[in-house]
């Protein structure tokens, strides 16, 4: 499938993406913070088949501007001058993982430049958004040989104090954690990590949790929430924070883990179609990990 580059301008520097597709738009935001954004090809390929999707890096590695103040704040800025480069007034928006979580700022920031939004097994905007409950399953799943590595790796990365080697090393042992089935796991792809991204935006992110929550009965644009059953992440991080919203839902899938493409090929796009199709829901079908709100 063709791509095509984009580039957008901001007051500090310029970020870096392509698109490929046809049909509504939809900017897809990969997760992190602080990660390259190549591991998004499989799903925004997924999504490309109805749809035209752009994605980028986001601010902290290249090829985008590598410096920042790194805050909620100037990340919406450069969602809405990825926007305007590609000369869309209006998306929807598809985030993953700290993506997703951006995606439900987005909601309430620039509600006026979307046109829905899809949050896809997000830290969540309720509590801590299921960090706390995130980072022990990680590390549960990894084989009990390398688990106290990983613990002391995963400490050092939290508290700042880790190198670029000790970064990936750690992103190698965890890599597992993410599926549904740890064992079926893809070979660990190659990733790139920004340490000043990540820890100012997960500052950021912590320090703006409660604000978040509080705000999640005033979004208004139409918001979908889609989980993997064997995530990492607690499905109740995401369907508690879509129970939040109005008119808002949220669909648990069976099998998937963080990843969802990998076990579950096609949940993304027949959730997008959900979004899309405003309420005429023709490829998710209710169960009971069916969750919708249609009033505040």
């Amino acid at each position: 499938m063709t791509r095509v580059g984009f580039t957008a301008a901001t007051s500090s520097g310029e970020l870096t993406g392509w698109v490929t597709g046809e049909g509504p738009r939809v900017v897809a935001i990969h997760g992190g913070p602080g990660m390259s954004y190549d591991y998004l090809d499989v799903p925004v390929t997924e999504l490309a088949a109805r749809y035209q999707v752009a994605t980028f890096q986001q601010r902290g590695l290249a090829p985008s501007a590598e410096k920042g103040e790194f805050t909620i704040t100037e990340a919406l800025a450069d969602l809405v001058a990825v926007l305007d480069g590609l000369g869309w007034e209006t998306a929807y928006l598809m985030g993953h993982s700290w993506g997703g979580h951006l995606a439900f700022h987005a909601a309430v920031g620039i509600a006026g430049r979307l046109d829905g939004v899809l949050s896809v097994d997000p830290l969540g905007a309720v509590g801590d958004g299921g960090a706390e409950a995130f980072g022990a399953e990680m590390l549960a799943r990894v084989p009990e040989s390398d688990r106290e590595r990983a613990r002391v790796l995963d400490e050092k990365d939290t508290a700042g104090e880790s190198t670029p080697a000790e970064d990936l090393e750690a992103f190698s042992l965890f890599w597992p954690s993410y599926f549904g089935d740890p064992a079926a796991a893809p070979a660990v792809p190659p990733v790139k990590l920004s340490q000043p991204a990540f820890q100012g935006l997960w500052r950021d992110l912590q320090a703006r949790l409660p604000e978040l929550e509080s705000s999640l009965p005033s979004i208004t644009v139409p918001l979908g929430v889609l989980v993997g059953e064997l995530s990492p992440t607690p499905t109740s991080a995401g369907t508690e924070s879509a129970d939040r919203i109005p008119g808002a839902w949220s669909y648990v899938v069976p099998g998937a883990g963080h990843l969802l493409w990998y076990e579950a090929p096609g949940s993304l796009l027949a959730a997008m179609d959900r979004l899309v199709g405003g309420g005429k829901d023709h490829s998710l079908r209710p169960t009971a990990s069916w969750r919708q709100k249609t009033s505040g």
